[in-house]
């Protein structure tokens, strides 16, 4: 059936992702011990978990991931033979093994996407989408748009999968916005994965799963979802072999980047094709939400020039200009393409040098995930360009007048 979920605000005192890292950093190791006489440290750290739960209830009522780690709570103590009574004293934090220990090298061929179907057919095509700085978004169609998109939002939504995000305002009172929380639930599916939830906010990346685990359950085929932290707080990728699907996620300053390598199939992998409409990256952000660029172009300019002339306008967040923006976009972003022109018009729209970064890693992430390396630039189409990724010759200067301007009216 279709899977539709709400998410409270980013601003919600909601805390269930600290009691998951405290007890995932707790128990790292553990549990693969099957007996609470065999690891009475995971019982401890198991009711330290389910209190901290409990301290944070009032204020996590509709939270998708509260309520999964209540359930999974639940699952453990009866797994672990472990009493609801008892110590509640977190254990001393535990080091990694090697490797993860919930690792199995025995997953049923269903449970690889891309062995299973060359059985009976060609290689599959592969789609990018990302999401990214203030935010900007590439669809899975290579559509490029800068959104507002303020509040919760479906990313991806078909019968394996749902992403959803929320965008908070980067400034009060601004409509510039970026990604300030995300939570990916991976459906049940066949002998391969139980149900997930993974959610990350800021100041939050976990490098596991809302209930703790890494990988995808106690199925036989649990090892073809797996989670692996890239760079501590910083990047995370989730492998879901089962669809052929890679995640990125990303903490660039304060917001968070995802980027996604799917396969057409599971893209289109939905039951009611008449809900979809605000599966943004499949559909993009809806008309009154985006940021349309051609118009600034041919509308703003002259504005642009009257501004210039009129009253001045207001101090910027930083003492960025056009040409400081641009120079410190090129020493990440050479290429003066839709990834630069974001980078420079996030600049001057926040001042948040991180903008710049998370456009960075937005382009390094597409170089990693899109299969046709011929479409990793992406330029501003208009009217007189031929067919495909064709390059403008120049950016014309009353176009970042313009933009400048946009940026100034988004902040007002």
């Amino acid at each position: 059936p279709h899977f539709a979920f709400s998410l409270p605000a980013v601003t919600s005192p909601c805390k269930i992702l600290k009691c998951n890292s405290e007890f995932w950093a707790a128990t790292s190791g553990s549990h693969h011990l099957g007996a609470a006489e065999e690891a009475p440290e995971f019982c401890t750290a198991l009711r330290a978990y389910a209190h901290c739960t409990r301290r944070t209830a009032r204020t996590c009522r509709g939270d998708l991931a509260y309520h999964s780690a209540v359930h999974g709570i639940d699952d453990l103590m009866v797994q672990h033979n472990c009493s609801k009574d008892g110590p509640t004293s977190q254990p001393r934090l535990r080091t990694l093994p090697p490797g993860d220990s919930q690792e199995r090298s025995d997953s049923p061929e269903i449970c690889h996407y891309e062995k299973s179907f060359h059985k009976h057919s060609a290689a599959p095509n592969y789609t990018h989408c990302g999401l990214f700085g203030d935010p900007h978004l590439r669809t899975f169609t290579d559509t490029f748009q800068t959104c507002k998109v303020q509040g919760a939002w479906p990313l991806i939504d078909n019968n394996y999968l749902n992403v959803q995000v929320t965008n908070t305002p980067v400034l009060p009172g601004s409509s510039a916005t970026a990604t300030s929380k995300l939570t990916i639930i991976f459906k049940s599916f066949q002998e391969c994965v139980d149900q997930k939830v993974y959610q990350a906010e800021m100041d939050e990346l976990p490098a596991a799963f809302v209930d703790g685990s890494k990988n995808g359950g106690d199925k036989h085929g649990a090892n073809s979802l797996k989670i692996t932290e890239k760079v501590s707080g910083q990047h995370i990728e989730i492998q879901a072999k089962y669809i052929g699907t890679t995640i990125v996620v990303r903490q660039v300053g304060r917001y968070l980047t995802f980027a996604v390598r799917m396969p057409e199939e599971v893209v289109n992998a939905v039951e009611d094709r008449d809900s979809q409409g605000l599966y943004l990256c499949l559909r993009g952000c809806p008309l009154n939400q985006q940021i349309d660029f051609q118009t600034i172009r041919s509308a703003q300019a002259t504005e642009g020039r009257a501004r210039r002339k009129g009253p001045s306008l207001p101090a910027p967040p930083e003492a960025f200009t056009y040409e400081t923006a641009t120079a410190k976009c090129r020493e990440k972003l050479p290429v003066e393409d839709l990834y630069f022109q974001s980078c420079v018009f996030d600049l001057l729209t926040t001042g948040d040098v991180n903008f710049m970064l998370a456009a960075y890693y937005a382009f390094e992430d597409v170089k990693m995930l899109h299969s046709n390396k011929d479409k990793l630039h992406l330029y501003e189409r208009t009217r007189d360009l031929t067919p495909g990724n064709m390059a403008p010759t120049g950016t014309h200067p009353t176009l970042w007048v313009a933009l400048l301007c946009l940026c100034w009216l988004c902040l007002l």
